[in-house]
């Protein structure tokens, strides 16, 4: 099988390609924006020509969520009109494609982990966005899987897990949100989840097309996440809870993102780590 991973240098990407090994028989394609610019539906045409892909895993997307708020255009672009032309391209040359998308479709504002048929509300440009995305994979291609995620982290790129250990190691003291509460999600685990579907659709289990949620287990909320961090990493910094009042940012956070997961679970028979679990082998990585 031919695979075309987009959004490669991302930190989802990265680690699918870091477990690339462990396919052999596969043919991985890892493209960014410098080798397949999916707002270029010209471009996707060659190259889904030039490579056959039988599997598409879009990585893609705008994910600067408060400077989405000044650049809606380009990231409806990047998080709706890409999905879309990729959906299409799959569609003309026989390909499967999963799409990731986020928990920001929600509006934050439940108090019951969200499944798949929670009704879709989301209160900024990225999530918009992102929605539209979806609902466009939906329309052109209705045999497609997407999986949403939240509060993604790894040892690539920028997220919050490398943030907080870099202030944490300048300064004796920090002040993180409270009041916002959701799951981390360990991007090695999330690759391996959508690599196993990937295996799975190849066997007697077959594709399941649908929309997933995927994060790791257990709640937290991100001033939890910040004293575990400086835990596990044995960094000395103060942590002081604060709530979002007092940590104005362009774009509205949702105060609720607990993602449920027993649709995957039980339909790929996954086992999902436990978050503190998780986030101790990526701390592991990141000092190796």
């Amino acid at each position: 099988m031919n695979i075309l991973v987009t959004g490669a240098y991302g930190q989802l990407g990265s680690e699918i390609s870091s477990l690339a090994a462990d396919y052999p028989g596969v043919q991985f394609f890892f493209t960014d924006y410098d080798t397949l610019d999916i707002t270029d539906g010209a471009g996707i045409k060659r190259f889904f020509e030039m490579t056959k892909p039988g599997m598409v895993i879009n990585c893609a997307a705008y994910t600067a969520v408060d400077q989405a708020e000044k650049e809606p255009e380009k990231a409806a672009g990047l998080n709706a009109g890409g999905p879309g032309l990729l959906a299409g391209a799959c569609r003309d040359y026989d390909a499967r494609l999963i799409h990731v998308s986020t928990d920001y479709v929600f509006n934050g504002r439940s108090c019951v982990p969200y499944d798949e048929e929670f009704q879709a509300d989301p209160q900024g440009v990225y999530g918009l966005t992102k929605l539209e995305g979806e609902n466009l994979v939906r329309e052109i291609l209705p045999g497609a899987i997407i999986v949403r995620t939240s509060w993604l982290y790894s040892p690539f790129g920028h997220n919050f897990v490398k943030t907080m250990l870099r202030l944490g190691r300048e300064r004796a003291s920090l002040r993180v949100v409270f009041d916002q509460t959701g799951t981390p999600t360990y991007a090695r685990d999330l690759a391996g989840a959508i690599l196993h579907m990937v295996r799975s659709a190849e066997g007697p289990a077959g594709w399941k097309p649908g929309i997933y949620h995927y994060s790791n287990e257990g709640v937290c909320s991100w001033y939890d996440f910040a004293r575990e961090i400086f835990d596990i990493a044995g960094v000395p910094c103060v942590v002081e809870p604060i709530r979002s009042a007092e940590y104005p940012t362009p774009a509205q956070r949702p105060s609720f993102s607990v993602l449920d997961k027993g649709k995957i679970k039980a339909a790929y028979n996954l086992a999902i780590p436990w978050w503190q679990d998780s986030l101790k082998d990526c701390i592991k990585r990141l000092h190796t």
